[in-house]
Parts: C-alpha cells; sequence; structure tokens
C-alpha cells in the first residue's frame, strides 16, 4: 500500500531526529574520551596489565551510533545509512576545527577556566577525533556493508543476525584501530593496547547483545505504523 504525503513527511522527521541522535552520540564520544571508568560486572580480572572494563566513558554513547545506523539501514535503506554516516564525519571534524580554534584563544585573566584547564581538557581531543575518525570509517560503512549482505541472504528474515554479526565485526574492528591510533600518538601506552582492545570490544558485545531487543521493538513499530512488509523499506525522496 502506497504510502499517504503525510506518512511520507513524518517518516521523514523521525529519520531527522535519528540522524541528529546518531551525530550528537559520535560527536560526544569523542570530546569525553579522556576520563576512565571502571565496570566490575565480574570483581577484579585483569587481561595483559589491564583491568577487564576498564574502558572510557566515551564508549558509552558509541554503541548508539550502531543501533541507530542498523535502525535506519533495516527502514530506510543501505542508501540512507550511509548518508548519515558522511554527515557524522563532517560534524567529527568541524567539532574538531572549533575546539582547535577555541584553544587557540588566550582566556582572558577573570575567565572561570583558564588556558591551562581547557587545554587539559580539550587538548587531546583533535587527535581523538582523528583517530576515531580513522576508525569510524572502517567500522561503520562495514558495518552497514555486512548488514545489508546478511539482509539480502536471509530475505530480510533473522533481524537478530544480521544486528549482531554486523555490529560484532565493526565493533571489533574500531576498537583496535581506535586503541592502536591513540597509542600510535602517545595519548595511551601501548603497554595497555591489548588490555584495554579487549576490554573494550567485549563491552560493547554486551551492548550489541542489549540493543538486539531494542532494535526488534523499533523496527516492529515502524513495520506496523507505516505498513512496511518483511524487509520492506520506506524510500524517501528527499
Amino acid at each position: 500500500m502506497p504510502m499517504t504525503p503525510k506518512d511520507r513527511k513524518l517518516a521523514f522527521k523521525i529519520y531527522l531526529f535519528l540522524a541528529a541522535l546518531f551525530i550528537t552520540s559520535l560527536v560526544v564520544s569523542n570530546l569525553i574520551f579522556q576520563k576512565f571508568f571502571y565496570w566490575k560486572p565480574f570483581g577484579d580480572v585483569t587481561v595483559f596489565g589491564a583491568s577487564l572494563f576498564e574502558v572510557s566513558v566515551g564508549i558509552l554513547p558509541y554503541p548508539i551510533t550502531f543501533l541507530i545506523t542498523d535502525i535506519i539501514s533495516e527502514i530506510y535503506g543501505r542508501k540512507k545509512a550511509n548518508q548519515v554516516v558522511t554527515a557524522g564525519i563532517f560534524a567529527s571534524f568541524f567539532s574538531m576545527g572549533i575546539i582547535l580554534l577555541a584553544n587557540y584563544m588566550p582566556a582572558i585573566k577573570t575567565s572561570p577556566i583558564d588556558n591551562k584547564t581547557f587545554n587539559q581538557v580539550f587538548a587531546l581531543s583533535p587527535i581523538a577525533v582523528f583517530a576515531s575518525m580513522i576508525a569510524y570509517l572502517i567500522a561503520q560503512y562495514i558495518d552497514v556493508a555486512i548488514y545489508h549482505f546478511w539482509k539480502k541472504v536471509t530475505n530480510g528474515k533473522h533481524l537478530w543476525l544480521r544486528n549482531n554479526f554486523s555490529t560484532f565485526l565493526s565493533q571489533i574492528m574500531d576498537t583496535v584501530v581506535v586503541v592502536g591510533l591513540l597509542c600510535v600518538f602517545k595519548v595511551l601506552p601501548w603497554d595497555l593496547f591489548s588490555g584495554l582492545v579487549i576490554s573494550g570490544v567485549i563491552f560493547k558485545i554486551i551492548v550489541a547483545f542489549i540493543d538486539t531487543p531494542f532494535l526488534y521493538l523499533f523496527v516492529y513499530i515502524f513495520r506496523k505504523r507505516f505498513g512496511l512488509d518483511l524487509g520492506g523499506e520506506i524510500e524517501l525522496e528527499y
């Protein structure tokens, strides 16, 4: 059944909100990455010199980006998912430029935040953005490609399969590349590389399992609201 102009307009608005949430999560993860926390659901466990689940707070919003790309891939198609990924790249580099400019500007004497404090918090952000973007480019496009490969192979069935397979592989790639580049730029010591990669991958895999029911819920709502068949997609003309 063809969509009405009203439904198509609503679908476009939802797409914009999903894109905004995706871009915000991506940019924020690059700005807050310097703070680390220790989550210990299994007690004190050490892996290659690093505590298991000793991870950056930047990892918290990042899995949201993979959930959103899966939702957009499922409902709006591969082209729209890749458009959001590209927009995220632009937003991240733009934010890096603003941070560099702000860091260059000297603080006045009455400024609540002086140059040293601002530099300590944000000076490494451009490096983090660069490392994250290299990893992001590889991981997100891999995620979208693998998702649609399995969607085609399964004829739109087994949503859990393409969701988890695409996320697992892309998250592993993302973690290895971003931690590796941060070690290359001496933001992190190399002796923590293996531990941080393993911790990050395990954490992200757990989150991927957790977000699967949410993906099913959102896809169900979309299909019911817009009358989509199994594997059907909304074609936006905008």
